[in-house]
């Protein structure tokens, strides 16, 4: 802080008028003198304790504007920077992928995290005879409008939905708590199957019914962006990594006539809330112990 005493100055028609004195104080940030706040007053008057605060006032208020504004500049330089990254690969890119690094933009760069997840995955049940018996632009038509009346209720269920193959869908439920993406995941399904029977019951007259089975798998996972490097390209997934996923897989193989089956850990998060038939252990394909499954449907074997 400098206060100087009220002195005269030449001005530009040479003559000699005084100026009062001036109170200079030195905006800091990280030991760095970036702006003085200069105040000058009338000469032959004196500040006062209040000038002194409304000084310190003003020059905290401007060291608050200009903090704000270098982080405003180094978001914006981030973003800048990831959107050149995204536009690289954009076409190998799900659009999963580009909506969660349009929410979360670190998420490009984050490291894989370890969470508590639900995956549910579904396929299509006669998808390879209708496949082989209706003409391609049909069963592409059918298949995109099963898929797309399926969205809502995901999203509904505050699910992700990581990939799209064929006549499969995975979906990963990660943003609450063990036990609520367990919830979330079950509710989504039963609400799948709903949307499922409706679509059905429309296109009856043109086709046999097309079922989806569903497998639901929770525990712990490693979530987070994984990339495929080619030497052409390289393409991006959002995806849960482990056991659980497998597993959710192998469920909805081994599901048969439109069921849900889940694994013991899901039966565990969903006790309660709705009711589970036990179908005890199957050996499903690539896990080596058997595993106990469960059905929330209740439909026959075979």
């Amino acid at each position: 802080m400098v206060v100087s005493q009220s002195e005269p100055i030449r001005r530009m028609d040479h003559t000699l008028v005084t100026v009062g004195p001036e109170y200079a104080m030195p905006v800091l940030i990280e030991n760095r003198v970036l702006v003085v706040v200069s105040v000058v007053i009338q000469p032959f008057t004196k500040y006062t304790r209040k000038d002194f605060f409304f000084i310190s006032d003003c020059a905290q208020l401007l060291k608050g504007i200009i903090i704000n504004a270098k982080r405003h500049w180094e978001m914006t330089q981030d973003k800048i920077r990831i959107s050149r990254m995204l536009a690289n690969i954009t076409p190998f890119v799900p659009a999963s992928v580009r909506n969660i690094v349009d929410k979360n933009p670190e998420m490009l760069t984050r490291e894989k995290e370890r969470k508590q997840v639900s995956v549910l995955f579904l396929d299509l049940e006669g998808y390879t005879k209708l496949n082989n018996t209706r003409p391609e632009a049909e069963v592409n038509e059918v298949i995109e409008k099963m898929f797309s009346s399926f969205v809502d209720p995901i999203h509904r269920s505050h699910g992700d939905i990581n990939e799209t193959s064929g006549d499969a869908l995975m979906i990963i439920f990660k943003d609450h708590d063990a036990r609520t993406n367990a919830i979330n995941a079950v509710k989504a399904a039963f609400e799948i199957v709903d949307r499922n029977r409706v679509l059905n019951k429309s296109l009856k007259r043109f086709f046999q019914p097309i079922e989806v089975n569903i497998g639901i798998n929770s525990g712990s996972a490693l979530v987070g962006m994984t990339r495929f490097r080619g030497s052409l390209d390289t393409r991006m997934t959002y995806t849960a990594s482990g056991s659980v996923t497998n597993i959710a897989a192998r469920l909805s193989d081994h599901a048969k006539g439109g069921d849900i089956l889940i694994g013991e850990i899901t039966k565990e998060m969903i006790e309660g809330v709705w009711p589970c038939f036990d179908r005890g252990f199957a050996n499903l394909k690539g896990i080596k112990e058997p595993v106990k499954i469960y059905s929330l449907l209740k439909k026959p074997v075979g």
